[in-house]
């Protein structure tokens, strides 16, 4: 009903629509029963949100129920700027490398994971802020060392070789 208000928009002042329904309406052909067809005079089907998730089943579904001049360039445009797909896409930026495998250590304090704890409230006798958290992979045993939180590489080095080093026996 829409696509003939707007095509009888000049003549609105002069007549009036009125829906009759189908045991009123006795005279219906069978063309006033047809759907339109798509064609530059019509207006372009414009598919609902839920046909957007997977571009394949959107070209499919325009496919099968209408066409027009560059209907599948305009279909991937419509689908590549849809809201609903930008959401539901879980493929961007740039696709990962293979995954390898990370090497096993061959003795204890080979491969050393370090981590640290921050914003602590202080504690102990010097006002310690933070933990220093050391995990060797071939013990998996972690060892927390209270450190402060503006330590620097060498004041962590320091605090490494005096407490988890001696901690551990190494030395």
């Amino acid at each position: 009903m829409l696509r003939w208000q707007v095509s009888i928009q000049e003549y609105r002042g002069n007549m009036t629509i009125v829906h009759k329904s189908g045991n009123i309406h006795k005279n219906a052909d069978g063309i006033s029963r047809w759907a339109l067809a798509n064609t530059p005079e019509n207006p372009e089907w414009v598919p609902q949100e839920e046909h957007c998730i997977e571009e394949d089943r959107t070209l499919e579904r325009v496919k099968t129920c209408s066409w027009w001049p560059n209907w599948k360039k305009d279909a991937e445009e419509y689908h590549q700027t849809c809201d609903r797909f930008q959401k539901a896409n879980r493929a961007t930026g740039k696709k990962f490398g293979m995954m390898i495998q990370i090497q096993e250590p061959k003795s204890p304090w080979e491969i050393l994971h370090m981590d640290w704890v921050t914003a602590l409230p202080p504690g102990g006798d010097r006002s310690y802020n933070a933990c220093l958290v050391l995990v060797d992979r071939y013990i998996k045993t972690p060892i927390f060392l209270p450190c402060h939180k503006d330590d620097t590489a060498m004041d962590t080095a320091m605090i490494i070789c005096n407490k988890a080093i001696i901690h551990t026996g190494l030395c």
